[in-house]
């Protein structure tokens, strides 16, 4: 095209050049958007699933209690198993995608779901191809399959299912390898729905090993050939003046089976469909007991066998109770849920009131109450309702102190060199505390060992990422290098000053 002579016409072609340019820019950040739109469907599916394996793990164990033998003990055994390698594989995996987001330099100012940087691809080489990560993931990839199909043994019906596999590469790919193939010059925004699957294909293969649980299961020839009776009692515990009633039925009672007579104290009770209703006033207060008589007879040989038992509950006044939902404990600077009950008392009649250790007590409707802390000790709530009161003591804590990580790593040890140079900064995590809360770090302090060198001056670090002098250290870790991080201070939820955790030491390999 030859260039126009009048600037006119050349000024229009480069308005065209340039709008031409801005409508590539809009449609590749409409792609961008859309890999994250991707991801977050994937999420929403991996919920899904999430429901679905808590559902089924809960119904393996339902048939495993219900018919308790070997096989089914061991079938629930590699259910519950094949739930913690894939939660196992699913952690591994959210760890990386906060690194990427730390390093893709965090929440964006539209949205802080999305990082700035997400059309880097120099990240993405960097971490996944040239410092190992890539590797590192498909090893572990490899690793998780392994253990799904080890738990099957082997069963070739269940490994052509697993979606979670590493896949071949193409015929004609230009890449090296597998960590090349799909890492090597992707965006940032490009690498979170294929982590994302990584995810869902974790989650997908932990449903497949444990339908193969339920299947065995279901081959299991159960015979209802022992009989047990049971009750069904409306209340185990009534006010005295109060009607007692249960519903006295046989245990693993077939519905075929309509050739069985209950008796309670001698006194024949109508029957139907294998269950019979059983009332009776109650007055005073103390233990009560009732002998209950169920003969059954054999459909096929006219035999009867009787089978006994003696049923107890008791008979009390009002009383009240305080169950706390979560620990035997208060915790300071979280919200401590409890439910309070008195039997035979509205809850709107109930009042709870609390003293010492700074406490306070909100109701939240229902029974629930939230109680705040502030000073470590002993605390009392006071329940009243009904013409009753009664008081309980209950210990004040602080949060438990957090455990320090780099990485996913506590203990002093070695890491492999790109690893550690793909860590940001050090976490504080509360494990085994079923509160959801989180600790900051304040700072810490830095050493350096230069294999066969005297080790550098401490360098001081504030917050849990690496400043500038850190990451200096960190990125020019080699094998046989040292780095020791001390005096690792945090914040929880109620902390008047920091804590002192200690410090980590690590050895470059």
């Amino acid at each position: 095209m030859s260039i126009p002579k009048e600037p006119r016409q050349l000024m229009i072609n480069l308005m065209y050049l340039v709008l031409t340019a801005l409508l590539a820019l809009n449609v590749s950040a409409e792609v961008m958007n859309a890999f994250f739109s991707l991801d977050k469907g994937m999420k929403t599916s991996r919920a899904i699933v999430d429901k679905n394996n808590e559902a089924m793990k809960s119904g393996i164990d339902a048939t495993a209690e219900a018919y308790k033998n070997p096989k089914n003990e061991e079938l629930k055994n590699k259910a519950s198993e094949a739930l913690r390698i894939g939660n196992e594989f699913n952690s591994y995996i959210e760890g990386i995608r906060t690194m990427l987001f730390e390093k893709a330099k965090g929440p964006s100012k539209t949205d802080p779901e999305i990082p700035k940087d997400i059309r880097n691809k120099d990240i993405t080489t960097k971490l996944f191809v040239n410092d190992g990560l890539g590797n590192e993931i498909e090893a572990k990839i490899k690793e998780t399959r392994e253990k799904f199909l080890a738990l099957v043994g082997n069963d070739p019906k269940v490994a052509a299912s697993l979606p979670l596999d590493v896949e071949p590469l193409p015929a004609d790919t230009k890449s090296k390898n597998w960590s090349e193939f799909k890492f090597k010059q992707m965006p940032v925004a490009a690498i979170f729905p294929v982590l994302g699957k990584m995810q869902s294909d974790g989650k997908s293969s932990t449903s497949a090993v444990m339908n193969w649980c339920a299947e065995q299961m279901g081959k299991v020839d159960i015979k209802f050939d022992n009989f047990q009776p049971a009750i069904s009692a409306e209340k185990s515990y009534v006010i005295s003046g109060d009607k007692y009633a249960a519903d006295v039925f046989l245990s693993a009672y077939s519905s075929s089976a309509d050739n069985v007579s209950i008796s309670v104290n001698g006194t024949t009770l109508a029957t139907k469909d294998g269950v019979a209703r059983y009332e009776t006033g109650t007055s005073g207060v103390g233990e009560r007991s009732y002998k209950v008589n169920i003969n059954v007879k054999n459909p096929l040989t006219g035999e009867v066998k009787p089978y006994n038992k003696e049923f107890k509950y008791e008979v009390g006044q009002r009383s009240v109770a305080v169950s706390l939902d979560k620990m035997n404990v208060f915790y300071i600077g979280v919200d401590n849920p409890i439910s309070v009950s008195a039997a035979g008392v509205s809850s709107n009649d109930v009042k709870v009131s609390g003293s010492g250790a700074g406490i306070s007590v909100s109701p939240n409707g229902g029974g629930k109450y939230t109680v705040k802390v502030t000073t470590p000790g002993e605390a009392t709530l006071t329940v009243s309702g009904g013409g009753a009161s009664q008081t309980f003591q209950y210990r004040v804590k602080r949060i438990p102190d957090p455990l320090p990580l780099l990485g996913a790593k506590h203990a002093s040890k070695s890491m492999g060199n790109g690893e550690f140079k793909a860590q940001s900064g050090i976490a504080a995590v509360l494990q085994n505390f079923d509160f959801d809360v989180r600790c900051d770090v304040v700072g810490f302090e830095a050493t350096y060992l230069k294999k066969r060198q005297d080790p550098s001056p401490p360098i001081a670090n504030s917050g849990a990422r690496w400043n500038d002098k850190v990451q200096s250290f960190v990125s020019a870790a080699g094998p046989g290098d040292a780095y020791f991080f001390e005096e690792i201070k945090v914040r929880c939820p109620g902390d008047s000053n920091p804590r002192n955790l200690g410090g980590l030491s690590f050895k470059i390999k």
